[in-house]
């Protein structure tokens, strides 16, 4: 079947010529059929067209940029309701929450909105700021969008909103098991091996109270001389925990061994010493533990030392030995 090419004589009538497969293969290759061609694909064959833009996709956080004139972020209302929320913890409960909410709040006001007028869509841009730009893992991002459920929950409960807009927020998907790998009895023997070489005894007491005891590292920094004591004739640490939870962890003998060595002849104070000879400052207990189970009633033969505690005593830690 014979091709026809488009030509077009000097009065502009075009007509249809034939052409051969050889002759339309050389027309395909021609340097005027090229640049046709390319003038089409940029847009630009008629002087009246604007050339065709590419945008690339625009990200679903962009949607919430800030206006050029962005709200006040804190009037009386919200600090009011961020009180009253912040009121329900106490100790670092309460300091976690606080560091959880200001990241909240401080995506609002970057976006001029104000957080009680925020909708469902914003807390789903908030979580997908999180894992995408900020790249957070599912467990931070679940936590961190709990404190904000959690606030706007006590918003509804004081009468400030009619209901939550983090109702019906999809969540990420937290695991059940931690993927944080601990250390293999290989590696810890090791660790243990190391710190007993060390020059300073408290060095084998904190990693003796980490790995044997269980104790968080606040626990373990914030423990007293005068929370050494027996119970039941075992020797037994008083730990106040998360939450002003106050417990009794009985110490085995490695242990008891190696905070005597960490103590010394003190009598007071810390058990484990910083490299200046003080108290840890970097990590302290959440709060003071004004209630306690059954205290300990010694310390060891010869060192008679109670902890009888009131409500409204101090904290073991700052009592006086008797």
């Amino acid at each position: 079947m014979p091709r026809f090419h488009a030509a077009s004589n000097k009065r502009g009538v075009v007509h249809l010529t034939p052409m051969t497969v050889g002759q339309g293969l050389l027309f395909l290759r021609s340097p005027r059929n090229i640049l046709y061609r390319r003038q089409v694909h940029a847009g630009q064959l008629h002087g009246d067209r604007k050339p065709v833009q590419r945008q690339g996709m625009t990200t679903f956080t962009q949607l919430t940029s800030a206006p050029s004139h962005p709200a006040e972020p804190f009037t009386d209302q919200l600090r009011l309701a961020v009180a009253a929320y912040l009121a329900r913890f106490k100790g670092s409960s309460r300091e976690h929450a606080e560091s959880d909410l200001r990241c909240y709040l401080s995506w609002c006001a970057e976006r001029g909105l104000d957080p009680l007028a925020a909708q469902r869509p914003h807390l789903e841009l908030y979580i997908r700021w999180m894992q995408e730009i900020r790249r957070f893992k599912p467990s931070t991002v679940s936590r961190r969008f709990s404190v904000a459920a959690g606030f706007y929950r006590t918003c509804v409960l004081d009468g400030v909103l009619q209901h939550s807009p983090a109702d019906h927020v999809r969540r990420p998907v937290v695991p059940a098991e931690s993927p944080t790998l601990g250390f293999t009895h290989l590696q810890f023997e090791a660790l243990l091996t190391a710190a007993r070489q060390s020059a300073n005894p408290c060095d084998f007491a904190l990693v003796a109270m980490l790995g044997l005891l269980g104790l968080r590292i606040f626990e373990a920094t914030s423990a007293d001389i005068a929370d050494l004591g027996e119970e039941h004739g075992h020797r037994v640490l008083r730990v106040c925990g998360k939450g002003t939870k106050v417990v009794l962890v009985p110490l085995p003998p490695a242990v008891g061994r190696a905070i005597d060595r960490a103590a010394g002849s003190r009598e007071r104070g810390p058990i484990l010493l910083n490299t200046r000879g003080t108290g840890w400052t970097g990590t302290r207990p959440p709060a003071a533990c004004t209630v306690s189970p059954k205290p300990p009633a010694s310390r060891s033969p010869g060192r008679t030392r109670t902890c009888s505690v009131t409500p409204t005593s101090r904290p073991c830690s700052t009592l006086e030995p008797t």
